[in-house]
């Protein structure tokens, strides 16, 4: 695996009826990079959103799909998300402040 810095972890935060509703027990989502492990992502997400603090990760590996145009047919890209856990002295995520 090539170095992956901490801002090249996380990729975009996931926006659902089912992440939102997460927030209130201060439990994010985001779109990873692939290659990311628990402890890359935790670093990111403490770096890149002062006051935070990580109490535990998530991972999951979502599936590559069969896609089809025409007689073409291809998978798509890899995709990991993340589900971050906040402990409870830790201040919000700005990003989703507004939502």
């Amino acid at each position: 695996m090539a170095a992956v810095l901490y801002y090249d972890v996380i990729l975009k935060p996931v926006i659902t009826e089912k992440s939102m509703a997460g927030m209130s027990e201060k439990k994010y989502t985001f779109l990873v990079h692939p290659e990311a492990n628990k402890t890359m992502i935790k670093e990111a997400v403490e770096k890149m959103f002062e006051g935070t603090k990580v109490a535990k990760v998530n991972t999951i590996n979502m599936p590559v799909k069969k896609k089809r145009r025409g007689t073409t047919v291809g998978k798509t890209s890899k995709k990991k998300k993340a589900i971050v856990w906040l402990t409870q002295d830790s201040k919000e995520i700005e990003i989703f402040a507004g939502l």
